[in-house]
């Protein structure tokens, strides 16, 4: 089951779990420091919540379509490709508590997109990919990834 994603980035981390917990009728899949995310099945919908900065609104840090194996990332890097989307990839990514594979692209107004896949869980392979409070998320941007259709400054 493929399921869009949407992150957004909070000044009020808990304030909004509880908000998120009480709207979808779900508690977060997942819980860390400055991170957490919830796995709503009614509608198909994986949130994250990544902590901002105090005092700041909330707004959009990306978007995402979580699919359910690697194939399916690669499937879509290529029909990406041949659409005339500049892509970056990137495989084997240790982010958000996370061993992903998942490919970015920009819509037109700059808004980030990533298919991914979630392949084991940070806890699971003992790795120890952070969200840094404030600052840019795990695999955050750099000025190669946007040009290359990646990660925005906001990621």
């Amino acid at each position: 089951m493929s399921r869009v994603q949407l992150a957004l980035r909070v000044a009020d981390l808990e304030g909004s779990i509880a908000f998120y917990s009480k709207l979808f009728g779900v508690e977060p899949a997942k819980r860390r420091p400055g991170y957490a995310n919830f796995a709503v099945a009614e509608p198909p919908l994986k949130l994250v919540l990544l902590e901002g900065e105090e005092g700041e609104p909330t707004r959009m840090d990306h978007l995402g379509v979580e699919v359910e194996d690697t194939s399916l990332v690669t499937d879509a890097t290529e029909r990406l490709r041949e659409a005339g989307l500049a892509t970056f990839e990137e495989n084997d990514a240790t982010c958000c508590y996370a061993l992903q594979d998942k490919v970015w692209v920009h819509g037109p107004g700059g808004e980030p997109w990533e298919v991914y896949v979630v392949k084991a869980d940070a806890d699971t392979i003992g790795a120890s990919a952070t969200v840094v409070a404030g600052g840019d998320a795990c695999c955050g941007a750099s000025e190669e990834k946007e040009e290359a259709g990646g990660p925005s400054g906001s990621r």
